[in-house]
């Protein structure tokens, strides 16, 4: 058995790989729930782009893992700074500007799809429902993809990691097979309910607006991140990266009232289809 898949292979390497599978799946569904809505402006082709998407999106994060252990240190150093007293004040990094940006662009996807929700007059054929062609959706499946990629890789780093102890110097040692073998099986997963999922928001459309929603909120967790990595100042305010117990708190109040309000919704319709069914049968006895 080759020596590069030594730590697969054992107890707390299983263990490891479960955890880390738990992990992708947490972490995933965002992506998988951005992926869903994004491959939905392509028609026909959405399936494929879905599968292209995630596929090539999976081989990028397995670089990107690499990337990151081996340079981890200068993922930490400040690129530039800005300093305007008393009005902005941070120290960017890469993983704080990749992270800033990244929301920001997922804040600005989910808020233009709810206003066209508001605004379109017929959702078979609105005049905003603007098609993409397969590569960008491709494209911006894999950029975001790796957006969320920092956030998992990085907790994965602090799942998957052992301590050597060599010449007295002890150091720690990052399980690099091990996370790729998880991203590998998070991805197979990924394709596999990336269907079920846009299925799912096609055939319950009241549920869209709750998936948007969630997607902002994943934005706005990201750009806090990246804010609290840049260490900024608005305005002499620290700001704070939104916890994940918060965030998924959040999300737990929004899921459970739009079950609540849509069950509510369905039976104050069936109530009144009642009420006109009495109506039209009385006006019927009536002739």
């Amino acid at each position: 058995m080759p020596e590069i898949f030594g730590d697969l292979f054992t107890l707390s390497g299983f263990f490891t790989f479960l955890m880390l599978l738990l992990l992708q799946a947490v972490l995933g569904f965002d992506n998988l729930l951005y992926i869903a809505i994004e491959s939905k402006r392509v028609g026909d082709k959405a399936p494929m782009v879905r599968r292209w998407g995630i596929g090539l999106a999976m081989l990028f994060r397995v670089v990107l893992l690499v990337i990151i252990v081996s340079l981890f240190g200068l993922l930490a150093e400040p690129l530039f700074s800005i300093a305007i007293p008393k009005v902005l004040d941070g120290e960017f990094t890469l993983q704080s500007l990749v992270t800033l940006i990244g929301g920001g662009f997922i804040i600005y996807t989910a808020i233009k799809e709810i206003t066209h929700l508001l605004t379109v007059d017929d959702f078979g054929h609105s005049k905003d429902g603007k098609k993409k062609s397969v590569t960008q959706a491709i494209l911006l499946i894999v950029a975001m993809n790796l957006v969320f990629s920092f956030d998992s890789i990085l907790s994965a780093m602090a799942i998957a990691n052992v301590k050597e102890t060599v010449d007295g110097v002890t150091e720690t040692r990052y399980q690099v097979t091990i996370m790729t073998v998880a991203i590998i099986a998070s991805g197979i997963a990924m394709m596999l309910m990336a269907d079920y999922v846009a299925d799912f928001l096609h055939r319950n459309r009241m549920y869209e607006v709750l998936g948007l929603f969630i997607l902002f909120l994943v934005g706005v967790l990201l750009v806090t991140e990246g804010a609290h990595l840049a260490h900024m100042h608005i305005f002499t305010f620290p700001i704070d990266a939104m916890s994940k117990s918060s965030f998924y708190l959040v999300v737990g109040v929004l899921v459970i009232t739009d079950i609540i309000s849509t069950n509510f919704q369905k039976r104050l319709w069936a109530q009144r289809e009642a009420e006109l069914r009495v109506v039209r049968e009385a006006k019927g006895d009536d002739h």
